[in-house]
Order: C-alpha cells, then sequence, then structure tokens
C-alpha cells in the first residue's frame, strides 16, 4: 500500500473529486467580487442623488433670487412712478432684463404675472403724480401693491418645483 496516500480518489464514474479548498478559495473571491461590485454600485448611487438635490437647491435658489432682485426693482420703480413722471431708462432696462431672465427659466403664469407689473410700471410713469396723501390712501385701500400677483405666481411655482 505504498505510493496509495499520493493517489487522488476517484469517483464511480471515474471523475476526480475537486478540492475543497480550491472551493473555499473560488467562493471567498466571488464574495470580495459581490461585495466591492455592491460597494462601488451603492456609493456611485448615492452620489448621483447628491448631485441630483444640489443641482436642484441651485436652480430653486437661482429662481428665489431672481424672483427677490424683480421684487426689488418693481417696487422701487413703482414708487418712482407714482411721484414722478420722469421714468430712470436705465432702472426700467433693468426690470425688462429681470423678466427676460424669467422667461428663461420660470413658468409662463410667472412671465405672465411679471410682464402686468412691467406693463403698470410704464403706464404709471404717463399718469399725474400722486400726491403723499393719495398714496395714504391707496395704502389703506390695498391699492398700492402690484406684486401681489407676481408673488402667488412665484410661490406656487416653487412650491410645485420638484428636483430633476
Amino acid at each position: 500500500m505504498l505510493g496509495e496516500e499520493n493517489k487522488v480518489p476517484q469517483t464511480s464514474s471515474g471523475e476526480e473529486n475537486v478540492d475543497t479548498a480550491y472551493l473555499s478559495a473560488l467562493a471567498a473571491l466571488a464574495g470580495t467580487a459581490v461585495g466591492g461590485l455592491t460597494a462601488f454600485f451603492g456609493s456611485w448611487f448615492a452620489q448621483s442623488a447628491q448631485v441630483k438635490a444640489q443641482l436642484f437647491l441651485h436652480e430653486k435658489g437661482r429662481r428665489q433670487e431672481l424672483y427677490r432682485d424683480f421684487i426689488e426693482e418693481a417696487s422701487q420703480l413703482y414708487i418712482a412712478s407714482l411721484t414722478s413722471d420722469q421714468p430712470d431708462p436705465s432702472k426700467t432696462v433693468t426690470l425688462y432684463a429681470l423678466v427676460n431672465r424669467m422667461r428663461v427659466l420660470s413658468s409662463p403664469k410667472v412671465v405672465e404675472e411679471a410682464e402686468k407689473v412691467a406693463r403698470l410700471i410704464v403706464e404709471t410713469f404717463q399718469k399725474p403724480n400722486k400726491t403723499s396723501s393719495e398714496l395714504l390712501e391707496m395704502a389703506n385701500q390695498r391699492l398700492v401693491d402690484p406684486l401681489q400677483g407676481f408673488s402667488e405666481s412665484c410661490r406656487e411655482e416653487l412650491k410645485g418645483f420638484k428636483p430633476l
């Protein structure tokens, strides 16, 4: 029986048995590969979601800044239009530039409301100036807020704004 310890056991069909050490090594390698791929794809999806969230917040912030700038510019111009008959062309151009930026970024409803405000301001410059008592009366009757429709449209748009 010398030399029999070096022989590979045979199955009944004559095939050699696969060494269990090789199976263990293959299982370990497969597990490592699956674990590595899972970690890779998990971090890739997380990174992708984070980038989308950052883009969403950036876009929403851009719109909020644009609307704030328009409200500030339109408010100043509206008061000037009520008390003066000489429009400031540079401020009027700035207002229309903001409206045009909204045409690129905003919903048609927001643009429509912004255009209404701009037209009202230009038309108001053509009307007689208001005295301080007339301005007070307009304020008491809530007639000095031409931006209400615009503001409400902006709020609705931003409320319905969804991530990419």
